[in-house]
């Protein structure tokens, strides 16, 4: 099988429906590479801030995409990769409201989207991938045989997000979580750019109420046409 033909399986949704965990396991139990597309804007808006380059400058940004030292290190275990970029471990950094919210203002440029599409659409290898995004199933692998849209209610996400971050210690108020995330799936649902929607022939999943094993199989389920 050529890496053109590998199967893809495309994870996308708003932040906070669970893409990330499921997108991991399903890499796992298929032996399938993982995209975190998601982590390409964070990397990109975290080099900006850094190179000094406001976020509403659009030429400055696609340099900056364009321009990207990124890697992806396995870690034991099944954990999440490390993120690299340019030789630093930024994996809990670009994990942060303020990242998030950054590459949510990033990802509405089409030209910092079209600086990262090619890169995305390079991790499609044998023997297959899954993709985790917002715009998988629409834009970056419109021809994958499996979709899923991963959604949940914005307070079950504004109630996740604030258990994790309490529980690494993180002082958060989960009013302040809610109202964040209402502006970015405001944000992402009307942008012009690839705005967040579910592919015509992809499978919604809610996962509002549902343990991350319960969506799992579901996924599986949907997994198992590509």
């Amino acid at each position: 099988m050529s890496d053109s033909q590998a199967p893809v399986i495309t994870v996308d949704g708003p932040g906070g429906s669970g893409k990330g965990t499921v997108t991991q396991m399903l890499a796992r139990k298929l032996g399938y590479h993982l995209l975190d597309s998601g982590a390409l804007y964070r990397l990109t808006a975290l080099a900006a801030v850094r190179q000094g380059v406001a976020l509403d400058d659009e030429e400055g940004l696609v340099g900056v995409a364009a321009s990207l030292d990124v890697a992806f290190e396995p870690t034991p275990a099944g954990e999440p990769a490390r993120v690299i970029l340019a030789g630093e471990d930024v994996t809990s950094e670009i994990r942060t409201e303020t990242c998030g919210d950054n590459a949510s203002r990033v990802a509405v440029m089409q030209p910092v989207r079209d600086a990262l599409l090619q890169r995305q659409r390079d991790f499609r290898k044998a023997p297959g991938l899954v993709a985790d995004g917002r715009d998988m199933g629409t834009v970056v692998f419109p021809d994958a045989p499996a979709k899923i849209f991963l959604t949940a209610s914005a307070e079950e996400r504004a109630r996740r997000r604030y258990n994790q971050l309490k529980d690494a210690g993180v002082d958060v108020n989960i009013d302040a979580l809610l109202e964040e995330i209402r502006v970015r799936d405001e944000r992402d649902i009307n942008r012009s750019a690839a705005p967040l929607k579910p592919a015509d022939d992809a499978q919604v999943i809610d996962s509002t109420g549902l343990s991350i094993e319960e969506v799992l199989v579901r996924c599986m389920a949907v997994a198992g046409q590509a």
